[in-house]
């Protein structure tokens, strides 16, 4: 059916939410005491994990800012890298978060890969990369993303569905017909992260919360006894 053939009265609506269930598979295990001294090796062996898991787009991730009243916003976005720098996304300057990373330079990640019942979090200041570097990843990606790029002013009011479509196509040929076009506005970002916590769900609640915190000078994300004290949480 589609989104708007049907009225969900409200108690069907709670009865569809009350009957979900999470994590109907086997868990990994996670020993904490076993994981590595930074948390940038462990990211990315817990990504490969999604990926092997068969995890829906394991590369999604929220990304949270605040605006200008200090109003918390979320959306969610593509990692484009994960190095020693730290967390890498890209998106337009201009953009509604663009302009809220120029004013507050500190954001929030969340991943989730209920797949394996495993989430990550990572809290931190955030840095523009260089021309140079948002040019690369613009065109390292799709003729779509490319178009995407090309289209409109992101986060600003459009005027119909008809004008999205005639300018969305207008791109599409652009993008296509020339792939090395520049988008002046396209930057990349990458989050240097101060925290970054792992969740370990478990089917009886006992899940495992174990969180990196730098302490001290910041040696990047992945570093060796850069600097990173490991805790473990209360779920």
């Amino acid at each position: 059916m589609s989104d708007h053939a049907e009225h969900v009265p409200p108690a069907a609506f709670l009865d569809l939410l009350h009957a979900q269930r999470v994590w109907d598979t086997e868990l990994p295990a996670f020993d904490p005491e076993s994981a590595p001294s930074a948390p940038l090796p462990l990211f990315r062996v817990w990504f490969a994990g999604a990926v092997a898991a068969g995890q829906t787009e394991p590369h999604a991730m929220s990304l949270a800012t605040v605006d200008a009243e200090g109003l918390p916003d979320v959306r969610t976005l593509l990692l484009h890298g994960a190095d020693e720098r730290g967390f890498h996304f890209a998106t337009h300057a201009t953009s509604a978060k663009g302009h809220q990373l120029a004013a507050h330079p500190h954001a929030a990640l969340g991943f989730y890969w209920p797949a394996q019942g495993r989430q990550v979090r990572v809290r931190g200041p955030v840095l523009r990369c260089t021309t140079a570097e948002s040019h690369a990843d613009l065109h390292a990606r799709s003729t779509g993303a490319l178009a995407a790029a090309l289209t409109g002013a992101q986060s600003e009011v459009v005027g119909s569905v008809a004008e999205l479509h005639r300018t969305a196509d207008a791109a599409w040929e652009r993008a296509t017909a020339e792939p090395d076009t520049e988008a002046p506005t396209w930057t990349r970002y990458v989050v240097e992260p101060a925290e970054v916590e792992f969740f370990q769900g478990d089917a009886r609640r006992r899940h495992i919360r174990l969180r990196y915190r730098r302490a001290g000078d910041r040696g990047g994300a992945g570093t060796e006894g850069a600097g990173w004290t490991r805790e473990l949480l209360w779920p």
